[in-house]
């Protein structure tokens, strides 16, 4: 008898091609070819919006010799951290910081956020009749520019006795911000309804469920309207210029123009002009970053999941 054939149980590996491992490592050359030029422009963004800054600084620490030197010089030597110290004492720069902050933005952030959240969750939350139209009319009046209605307001505010207050900046903040109104709404929606019907049955009222409820969950959203209202004030110039004479009741942002001034000699020649802006200017733009930077997480995730729910 013949004895059957043994069948071989050894798996068969099949190996690609040469073709495809090829095409392979062609893609994967492509990929990172593609991400290397990504990377190499978003560094030279980068630092194309880094250079004003760093000449900035740059120029704070220079003296007059080297503020005009040409070509121009790059690194102070030596650096003349003094600037900063005798800029300081040219100004009453601790009362304009007082207005700055607890005159101006404090009241600012607050009836923002209280006005802007109250109406965002009656565009929201709350059913009535109208309510779309009366939020594309919220919403239109962002494409009316401040300049168009910054004489009759001064006509206003002027016939309430408020110039030279800080009334005229402050109220407003009180009656809304359409952008923030928008951002806000957006963020509402995308809020489980089912949690304020729970709330209702609890006997919570409407109040109740935006303090008790939408609030809480809102937080990376009111931490953007806060950043973005206090990035507003702290650099506004246009506002408090209008409204503001009294060299006492000026923020930082008219402080800079006062520094200016303040330094001019008699015959109109300036006396460490340039480097005293430049050294308060650096000072001035440094909270701001400094927010930024430690409120990134917050201000990141706030505009990431805004707008999820139309």
């Amino acid at each position: 008898m013949m004895s059957n054939p043994q069948v071989s149980t050894r798996p068969i590996s099949i190996r690609p091609g040469r073709s495809s491992q090829a095409h392979s490592r062609r893609r994967d050359a492509s990929f990172v070819l593609r991400r290397l030029l990504l990377y190499a422009l978003l560094i030279g963004l980068s630092l194309l919006f880094a250079v004003p800054f760093m000449w900035m600084i740059s120029s704070s620490l220079k003296s007059d010799q080297q503020i005009y030197r040409l070509p121009p010089v790059l690194i102070p030597n030596p650096m003349r951290w003094q600037n900063y110290i005798e800029a300081l004492q040219v100004l009453r720069w601790d009362r304009m910081l007082y207005n700055t902050l607890v005159r101006y933005a404090v009241p600012n952030i607050i009836g923002t956020l209280v006005s802007s959240a109250l109406v965002a969750y009656g565009f929201a939350r709350i059913r009535w009749r109208g309510r779309e139209i009366f939020f594309f009319l919220c919403i239109a009046t962002m494409m009316i520019p401040f300049q168009v209605t910054m004489v009759p307001l001064y006509i206003n505010f002027a016939a309430l006795h408020w110039v030279n207050t800080y009334l005229p900046l402050v109220v407003p903040a009180f009656f809304g911000n359409a952008y923030f109104i928008f951002m806000l709404r957006q963020f509402f929606l995308t809020i489980p309804n089912e949690l304020s019907d729970a709330a209702k049955i609890d006997g919570c009222s409407e109040l109740g469920i935006l303090w008790r409820i939408i609030l809480p969950l809102a937080k990376p959203a009111l931490a953007v309207v806060t950043l973005f209202q206090f990035m507003g004030v702290w650099s506004d110039y246009l506002g408090p210029l209008i409204y503001l004479q009294k060299e006492s009741e000026m923020p930082i942002a008219l402080g800079l123009e006062l520094l200016r001034a303040a330094t001019q000699t008699p015959t109109g020649a300036a006396a460490n002009a340039y480097p005293y802006l430049m050294a308060m200017s650096t000072c001035v733009v440094a909270p701001v970053l400094l927010v930024f930077f430690f409120a990134q997480r917050s201000f990141i995730e706030g505009i990431a999941i805004t707008g999820l729910k139309q």
